[in-house]
């Protein structure tokens, strides 16, 4: 299938198709005209890919990982053992950022709650 068949399927744009060729995700057939020629089965890795990425992984974690998943159902299954720690780190890498972005929020809510009284004077003023 062309790519515009399966941006159509998976409902990734082609731009975005392609930047997954730059990053080693997908790796489709040249045709003799240089058109790219992507099998069914991409249609799975795309999905992969975009469940991947959404879980916050970068897109070279993504590359290592890649081979070593499959579908269980609605699941994304490591089938590599050593897979697992690397997904534990990266686990542990957002639950660290998640953390940090907490504390942020946190700092922003008592700037704001500080300002409550500086703009209600401001408008009554």
């Amino acid at each position: 299938m062309r790519i515009g068949t399966l941006a159509n399927k998976t409902a990734v744009s082609q731009r975005l198709l392609r930047y997954y060729e730059e990053q080693g995700l997908l790796r489709p057939a040249r045709l003799p005209s240089g058109y790219r020629e992507y099998l069914e089965s991409d249609v799975v890795t795309v999905r992969h890919i975009r469940a991947l990425l959404a879980a916050g992984l970068t897109t070279n974690v993504i590359a290592q990982v890649l081979p070593c998943i499959r579908d269980d159902g609605e699941r994304i299954v490591p089938t590599c053992p050593d897979m697992v720690g690397h997904l534990r780190r990266e686990h542990a890498r957002i639950a660290e950022a998640i953390a940090q972005l907490q504390v942020s929020q946190q700092k922003l809510a008592a700037v704001l709650a500080a300002a409550q009284p500086v703009v209600a004077n401001a408008a009554t003023a």
